[in-house]
């Protein structure tokens, strides 16, 4: 008898699923709000309502064994109801908690101590000018809530952007330093409802306008700095009694220090290559834990691997057939389109990951540029 699993949110990270509970025998039925929402196509069921529509989660869990997450948007005091009740939610909604507002998920890490930039919370337009004296510009604002891909996020060089940015926005912020970091790494890693964890190779992601654009598998770092890493995700993943998959955003400095950026309590962006560069993609990995079932081997198939975010850079409903031919003829590539049906830019509509049979840098950002020429119109290839 297969396993029914609810997946709250119908983008392309549930999407990706598909191919991973075919293999395990699960059911997917998914809680989204709109028909053509990539998930609604590889859905045994759907169960159509926002992310944070208690009713429509509740409709879910009516119809599923588990339910889980395909992006945190959601409303956590109206799921503790249904968990009372008896629904089971992987991750539990405790591990979510302390991770939703941006400046608790920071308190949190703070508190485990584990290394962050600095930070505060600025509440209010008045906190601007006490407790911003003593720092340097520029500075890093983000809305506590709700900020993906850029959104709610800003780099902010004087205290005039800062006001005109606080005073034009409604909502709550955290102000962080601004980290002058040599790369920005990640880590997929796993852990089971036994408490197995597994963790990805770290990555290096290379981020425009705060939307990840490129990821380089595995990162260029030393051994000692990915055992710090997978130390890090070791704490954080069993400190949380997570199951499930996280994705872990950091820094590295020119000096070489490891910082924390943020954590996403789902499958993540950075994590899309080992759909065809891992033993086990994050996406069945995520599957299994949630389930149940043994976590499997993480480990490259490759020497290394590079993964391109696909984004939009026109508003169209094209659905980019040239484009698409002329990457998917690139040697050891691997497309995936999201089969969205509208395009704007910024926004992610598939990606190609290649697979490289020797770590060269100077072959993959020779790859990087081939893919992002075909890819993006020349005015706007950068």
């Amino acid at each position: 008898m297969s396993i029914k699993l609810g997946i709250i949110g119908g983008g392309q990270l549930a999407w990706m699923m598909s191919d991973a509970a075919n293999k395990l025998g699960v059911e997917l039925i998914v809680q989204t709000p709109n028909q053509d929402d990539p998930a609604v196509s590889i859905a045994q069921e759907t169960v159509f309502g926002a992310v944070d529509d208690a009713a429509a989660t509740e409709i879910l869990a009516s119809k599923c064994d588990i339910i889980t997450f395909e992006n945190e948007f959601v409303n956590l005091d109206a799921l503790y109801l249904l968990e009372q009740q008896g629904v089971c939610f992987r991750p539990r909604l405790a591990a979510l908690s302390p991770l939703l507002d941006k400046y608790h998920q920071r308190c949190y890490l703070q508190d485990l101590g584990l290394p962050v930039p600095q930070f505060f919370a600025l509440e209010k337009p008045e906190d601007i000018q006490t407790k911003i004296e003593n720092w340097d510009f520029p500075i890093v604002l983000k809305a506590r809530r709700h900020g993906y891909d850029g959104q709610g996020t800003f780099v902010i060089h004087d205290l005039a952007s800062l006001s005109k940015v606080v005073n034009q926005k409604n909502t709550q912020f955290l102000v962080e330093e601004f980290v002058p970091f040599k790369k920005e790494l990640a880590i997929i890693a796993a852990r089971s409802v036994n408490g197995e964890i597994v963790t990805y190779p770290v990555v290096e992601t290379q981020q425009q306008q705060q939307v990840c654009r490129r990821v380089i598998a595995p990162a260029d770092i030393t051994p000692q700095q990915v055992a710090e890493i997978q130390a890090i995700a070791h704490t954080l993943l069993n400190s949380l009694q997570v199951v499930g998959v996280f994705g872990i955003e950091l820094f590295i400095t020119a000096d070489g220090k490891i910082l924390v950026n943020e954590i996403a309590p789902r499958t993540h962006n950075s994590g899309h290559f080992s759909l065809d560069a891992c033993e086990t993609s994050q996406f069945e990995q995520h599957l299994r834990a949630v389930c149940g079932l043994p976590l499997e081997h993480t480990q490259l198939n490759c020497t290394s691997a590079i993964m391109v975010n696909l984004l939009g850079y026109e508003n169209s409903h094209s659905d980019y057939q040239s484009q698409r031919q002329q990457l998917a003829a690139i040697p050891h590539a691997h497309l995936h389109w999201y089969g969205k049906t509208e395009s704007r830019p910024g926004r992610k509509l598939g990606h190609l990951t290649v697979l490289l049979e020797q770590q060269n840098e100077q072959t993959a950002l020779d790859i990087i540029h081939q893919i992002e020429s075909i890819w993006y119109p020349p005015e706007k290839f950068s």
